[in-house]
This record gives structure tokens, C-alpha cells and sequence, in this order.
């Protein structure tokens, strides 16, 4: 079986490239590198890197003969590429990201249709479920409150159109797609730019670089939450939907609890780093949605799946993995 895995060398690509190498796939790598980074996937056992990787961004029209030409035979698209960010991102740049988006989708979905690729796997994310539902640490979502649709962002509504177009476009060519929705995922491989990088990897390396006796800021209260998913859980979640044929079109992938940034930032000091810090939680700086989680029953039925690594021992991957980059 050929895979091609757009956004390869990102966080979430790269856990999955390391999941299915060692099975006998032969797999292609897709990747402009805004996020992801050569040396997340050029070590990896079993997969030929020269020949198999490929710097092109897909949301560029000019790139369509050479895509058809890289995709040929392939069997299953794998759709990570995005542009994803932290929410200080993402609301200074809501234009760039919609319209960024749904080119990589239109594109990349037109070289599908054309290739007749019959089953593709497109990173859905809770961001497209309406802001109304997101309101508390106990808010749970389920695949049939996506509509009537009110994503609080236009990264949430980006991603909720290429659903969208992903199920008309296999409706029409009779093609076998699922949109896996991912919850707040983190882990090894993650991006530490400080201007794009999301919570944990956020406050990780503030922690890690903070001056002694310095003060820890953290954006918002610390009331509101996140359903915070290891990466490896996500590279699971895809491998079982990749070898399962008949699955729902759409699959929240998430855990049914919802962490606050409070409860975050203890583990990280009194569990995983276990130092005293000053911590300042920075009202004036967005918060985002207050809070959601998964039910994740329809992961469980159709695939088999249920999140495996805790909080704590996530975190002491993640951390570990930083605090090596960044020294």
C-alpha cells in the first residue's frame, strides 16, 4: 500500500511516519517546512528520506503537475498539512490562515479526484465546533453538535469547510473519507517558535528559560481548558482508521476530561519540573474557548480507540524533548 502524508514533518506527521514504517508501507512525505523540520523525519528507521520526502507547498497552484506525477498510485492520503498556531497566532492572522487553508484543501483534494485516490484521512480539529458549546471544563462535545455551525476562529472554520469539502467531493466521486476531529494534541517533535507555539510547548519553554527567581506569565486566568491528547494517541488514532475500511466520515479523537491551564501549570511544576516558581496568569492576554472535551464513544466503536497516555506522563515526554532542543 502507498501512503502520502501531507504535513509529514510536523509534530503529528512525524509520530505517524515513526508508527507505520516499520509495518511495509511505502510512504511519501509532503512538507513545505513552515512547522515541521528535516531532522524530525531524516533518521527514521526504515524509510528513505532522500527519495521519499518532498518540500512543496500545497497551497501553491503551480505545484499541480508535479504532485500528480509525485502521487501517482497512491492509495491513501493521510491530510495533516494546515497552518496551525497558538491563539496569539491564530487571532493576528485570521485572513492569512482561512484563506491559506482552504487552498491546501481545494488543491490537494482537486489532485485526489484527478488521481482517483480512493480513501483519504484529513486532521479535523475541535476549533470547528460552535464557540457556544466550548463554555466550561465540563463542556462535552459530540460529532452531531457540529451544526449549526459558529467556530470561534477562522482556523475552526477553515478546517470545518475542508470536512465539508472533503464529503461532498467523496459523495460525488465515491471515494472513502473521515475527518478525524483532534483535540488540543501535544508532545515530542512539537513546534517551540515562541510566536506559533501552542500552550504546553509554550509554557514549557518559558519555564525552561526563565531567569532565576523570574516570574512565569500565562496567558488568560488559568480557569479555562483544554482536552489535552498525546501525540502518539493521535498517530494511533490514524493507523487504526488507516486500516479499517468502513468508519464513520467524521471521528472526534479526544479524551472525555477537560484540563484546566491552572491544573496544567501545577503538574508541570510540582510533578514534571519540581522546583517552586512565581506564576502570573495575565488577564489581559486571550484565552480562548473557556472549555470542551471529548466523547470520544464513536473513536471507541468504530476504531477501537481510547486515549492510553495521562497527562503527567505525557508531560515528562514533552519536557524532556524541549528542554534537550532547546539546550
Amino acid at each position: 500500500m502507498k501512503i502520502c502524508i501531507t504535513g509529514g514533518a510536523g509534530m503529528i506527521g512525524s509520530a505517524l511516519l515513526r508508527k507505520l514504517s516499520n509495518k511495509g508501507y511505502e510512504i511519501i512525505v509532503i512538507d513545505n517546512l513552515w512547522r515541521g523540520k528535516v531532522e524530525n523525519i531524516n533518521t527514521i528507521e526504515n524509510w528513505d528520506f532522500n527519495n521519499n520526502f518532498h518540500n512543496i507547498d500545497l497551497s501553491d497552484t503551480n505545484n499541480e503537475e508535479k504532485l500528480l506525477k509525485i502521487l501517482e498510485s497512491t492509495d491513501v492520503l493521510i491530510h495533516l498539512a494546515d497552518i496551525v498556531a497558538g491563539i496569539g497566532y491564530v487571532f493576528n492572522n485570521q485572513y492569512e490562515i482561512f484563506k491559506i487553508n482552504n487552498t491546501i484543501n481545494t488543491n490537494i483534494f482537486s489532485i485526489c479526484s484527478k488521481l482517483n485516490i480512493k480513501k483519504i484521512l484529513y486532521a479535523g480539529t475541535a476549533c470547528s465546533f460552535p464557540k457556544n458549546l466550548q463554555l466550561s471544563l465540563t463542556s462535552i462535545l459530540k460529532e452531531s453538535q457540529l451544526f449549526p455551525a459558529e467556530p470561534e476562529s477562522a482556523y475552526g472554520w477553515s478546517k470545518l469547510i475542508g470536512t465539508m469539502e472533503l464529503q461532498y467531493m467523496a459523495e460525488k466521486y465515491k471515494l472513502n473519507v473521515s475527518t478525524l476531529m483532534l483535540h488540543n494534541v501535544y508532545g515530542p517533535y512539537c513546534d517551540t517558535d515562541p510566536k506559533r507555539s501552542q500552550v504546553i510547548p509554550s509554557i514549557i519553554r518559558k519555564i525552561i528559560e526563565l531567569e532565576p527567581n523570574g516570574q512565569l506569565d500565562v496567558w488568560g486566568s488559568g480557569n479555562q481548558g483544554r482536552a489535552f491528547l498525546h501525540v502518539d494517541d493521535v498517530a494511533n488514532a490514524f493507523q487504526l482508521a488507516l486500516e479499517k475500511d468502513d468508519i464513520p466520515q467524521i471521528i472526534q479523537i479526544g479524551p472525555n476530561h477537560c484540563t484546566s491551564i491552572k491544573h496544567l501549570v501545577n503538574v508541570l511544576i510540582n510533578d514534571v519540573i519540581k522546583k517552586p516558581i512565581n506564576v502570573h496568569f495575565d488577564t489581559t492576554k486571550p484565552e480562548g474557548d473557556l472549555g470542551r472535551c471529548a466523547d470520544y464513544t464513536i473513536a471507541n466503536e468504530s476504531l477501537g480507540w481510547s486515549p492510553q497516555l495521562d497527562l503527567k506522563e505525557g508531560l515528562f515526554d514533552t519536557y524532556n524533548w524541549i528542554k534537550s532542543k532547546i539546550n
